[in-house]
């Protein structure tokens, strides 16, 4: 099952600042709540292991708790901003923070963090606009601002390119603080291009932007973009791959690999309460039997040398 990650676009257009790290670990708590079939409310915990962010973000072992939770801490202290139009038809202008309550334990390598009551609707509400996107498509973006901007332009993915936005909401829309990257050559260089090289280089889509002026200044920006050719073919062959490996899985290399997945410090994540290794192994081999589960566990197959040629 691909990790899809959903915003209401209130939220995308919001006025945040966040980092590389937290944005991350928001939209892997985002998926968790998809996958665990718990939904996000503003009372019950979401967990995000380190294991998840390592094998998503490709980052360093050593160093991805330790990231995790310092985003964690600093997330508790963000706030972020958006509008609302009331029932009188006024426009409200709301600020909130990004999450209530946070926990990490440093024995499983694992945070838990709340999000705010005035965030959850803004995730959940499916029923007004909204945009939905592959979280494998910003997994190899290094610069906060790539993933921003990324959001920012596939919530235009119907049309493929944005209208003129004003040069300070960009900024905003962005995560720029009013005395960051004031000179426009420096904006340019350490942001505006260097997000659209890697959303070209890494995502699905090739973007290009037009800048527009009044007078002799720039006033504002808007993009168009692309799908990119051969991507939903490269997809569909991954797929067929995937499928090919399971079919030709015999049941005694199921149990094989099934044992040596249950004592895979990796897949710690899937073991229930105080089953034994050999209960555990039991039920990885029946996992392996269903296609969605062989493809998700596919990463720790080949960890424990599964040929997957």
């Amino acid at each position: 099952m691909r990790d899809l990650v959903v915003k209401d676009n209130a939220l995308i257009n919001a006025s945040y600042n966040l980092d590389l790290v937290e944005q991350r670990l928001i939209l892997l708590a985002i998926v968790e709540a998809r996958e665990s079939g718990k939904g996000i409310n503003a009372n019950d915990p979401l967990e995000v292991h380190a294991e998840s962010y390592i094998n998503q973000f490709n980052v360093a072992r050593q160093t991805a708790y330790q990231a995790l939770k310092d985003a964690c801490k600093d997330l508790f202290a963000r706030q972020f901003s958006y509008q609302e139009i009331n029932k009188r038809g006024n426009v409200e202008n709301v600020l909130s923070r990004w999450v209530s309550e946070i926990r990490y334990i440093d024995d499983e390598a694992t945070v838990k963090l709340i999000f705010a009551p005035a965030i959850v609707p803004l995730i959940t509400r499916l029923e007004v606009q909204f945009t939905k996107y592959e979280l494998q498509q910003i997994s190899n973006l290094s610069s906060a601002y790539a993933v921003r901007l990324y959001e920012l332009l596939i919530a235009w993915r119907s049309t493929g390119q944005t209208p003129v936005i004003e040069l300070t909401e960009f900024r905003n829309k962005i995560g720029i603080l009013d005395d960051e990257y004031t000179r426009m050559g420096n904006f340019k260089d350490r942001v505006l291009n260097l997000a659209i090289a890697q959303i070209n280089e890494h995502t699905d889509i090739t973007v290009k932007y037009e800048q527009h002026k009044k007078g002799r200044n720039i006033s504002g920006f808007s993009f168009s973009f692309k799908q990119k050719k051969g991507v939903t073919a490269n997809a569909n062959r991954k797929s067929s791959n995937t499928l090919d490996l399971f079919s030709k899985m015999t049941d005694a290399q199921r149990h094989l690999f099934a044992n040596k997945l249950s004592e895979l410090a990796d897949m710690s994540k899937y073991s229930q309460g105080t089953e034994s290794y050999a209960q555990f192994a039991i039920r990885i081999a029946e996992m392996l039997q269903n296609q969605e589960k062989f493809e998700e566990l596919l990463p720790y197959l080949k960890k424990v040398g599964f040929n997957a040629k």
